[in-house]
């Protein structure tokens, strides 16, 4: 099953049709950009801000509406419906196109054969601290420390099903460990009762933790990504430390409906990629902690592929199913 799942990810990608006749002068309108999220949100900002820098060169606005509910799903589900023809697209996450098919049974959209991957965006560089008040300064010690304390520790993430919650729950299957989860609504509140000793673990953005990492309140140990943050260059990942670790990663993208045609999708794909390559945004990306990721609409069915059977893998090991 997901095979075949991945299989047809990334045969979307690799079957475009061809552009009709009359669309050769796109655009001649402006481009809605679709977000389940709300304003201010760090996904609702780098869209406005690739939607900016794309307006300045076609010479059309590229409009950000943020469609609320469903984890993004009627974001998604809107996109979906919407005509083909490059006007309306999608600005995605894991939560619209992996998390929302393994927590529901409802989700009115399929997330491969309903979309068009247009290009990834970036990931959002994601991390594990822990109070200063625990008494580990490694990733190795930790994991030593809850095989000797089994369900003694607990860890903050925002909500059941987020994805710091499936980090959590993927880095304790890998590395065998017993640590409790307390799902809480903020990043913030998580990093207060860490910096308490009410919580010891916390796996979360690195941006919001930063402030308390600098201040000594929490201790940085490893990036759950596939690889190390320039920023930290001596902090390891997680894989690292623990080889069997699969990273159910924080990504954006931008999605089409079905059957975009193709040079649609290249024209949009370039766009994206020009925006993400100027000076001025890439260093706003860096200082939210967002990996840029400069990538054809291939890599993002990769991309998703990749997440499905992360988060399949850490949905399984901590008993979460479609309802």
């Amino acid at each position: 099953m997901m095979k075949s799942v991945v299989v047809a990810m990334l045969g979307v990608a690799l079957s475009l049709p061809s552009i009709p006749s009359n669309a050769q002068a796109y655009p001649v309108k402006p481009i809605r950009t679709l977000i389940g999220f709300p304003t201010g949100n760090t996904m609702d900002l780098v869209a406005r801000m690739i939607g900016a820098k794309i307006s300045e060169t076609i010479g059309q606005p590229v409009i950000v509406e943020n469609r609320l509910g469903a984890g993004g799903g009627i974001a998604a589900e809107q996109t979906a419906r919407a005509a083909p023809d490059g006007y309306t697209v999608l600005f995605a996450s894991p939560s619209t196109h992996v998390t929302n098919v393994l927590l529901s049974k409802t989700v009115p959209y399929d997330p491969v054969k309903d979309f068009t991957p247009i290009s990834p965006v970036a990931e959002a560089v994601l991390c594990v601290v822990v109070s200063a008040t625990l008494p580990v300064k490694a990733m190795q010690e930790l994991i030593a420390y809850a095989r000797n304390n089994p369900g003694k520790l607990s860890y903050g993430s925002i909500g059941t099903g987020g994805t710091f919650h499936f980090v959590g729950e993927a880095i304790k299957a890998a590395a065998g460990i017993d640590i409790l989860h307390v799902p809480y609504k903020g990043t913030g509140p998580v990093l207060t009762d860490m910096t308490s000793g009410l919580i010891q673990v916390g796996f979360l953005n690195l941006a919001t933790s930063m402030p308390f990492i600098r201040s000594g309140k929490v201790r940085l140990l490893a990036m759950t990504d596939s690889q190390r943050y320039a920023g930290f260059p001596d902090i390891p990942t997680v894989q690292e430390v623990v080889p069997a670790y699969q990273s159910p990663s924080a990504w954006f993208g931008y999605y089409g409906p079905a059957a975009m045609p193709a040079a649609l999708v290249r024209r949009l794909n370039a766009e994206i990629r020009t925006a993400l390559s100027a000076a001025d945004l890439s260093r706003k990306m860096d200082e939210s902690a967002l990996r840029v990721i400069l990538g054809s609409p291939e890599d993002l069915a990769a991309l998703q592929a990749r997440s499905m059977v992360a988060y399949s893998v850490a949905a399984k090991a901590a008993g979460l199913k479609p309802e």
